[in-house]
């Protein structure tokens, strides 16, 4: 996927479009985690659809529950939720920097030589 450290560092441009491929990636993880969560806040813990948005980006990014759940199946919905976002938020933002961590890591050893 990414160049060997012995190959030469990826032209600009290129590096630019490998850049957009991932954010795009990662972009759609986020939407498929928020999508879900939307879904299951709204069906599971009969929450409106505003407030089931609000809830799963909350959740997604760490912040927290905003309303309150009474029915026993939005709990268990909240608990895997929650468990689940905490591992798709982390992913995703691990997926959109990888190329930045890879060209600083390339750029650094473009000039080793293997004995």
């Amino acid at each position: 996927m990414f160049e060997h450290r012995s190959a030469p560092l990826l032209p600009y441009d290129l590096w630019i479009r490998r850049l957009l491929r991932f954010g795009a990636l990662g972009a759609a993880i986020i939407a498929i985690g928020l999508g879900s969560g939307t879904l299951g806040y709204h069906f599971f813990a009969g929450l409106e659809w505003l407030d089931s948005v609000l809830n799963a980006a909350m959740i997604l990014t760490g912040m927290g529950p905003v309303d309150r759940i009474d029915s026993v199946a939005g709990k268990i919905f909240a608990i895997v939720y929650a468990l689940f976002s905490g591992i798709v938020f982390l992913g995703a933002a691990a997926i959109v920097m990888a190329p930045w961590l890879h060209r600083l890591l390339h750029k650094l050893h473009a000039d080793d030589v293997d004995e």
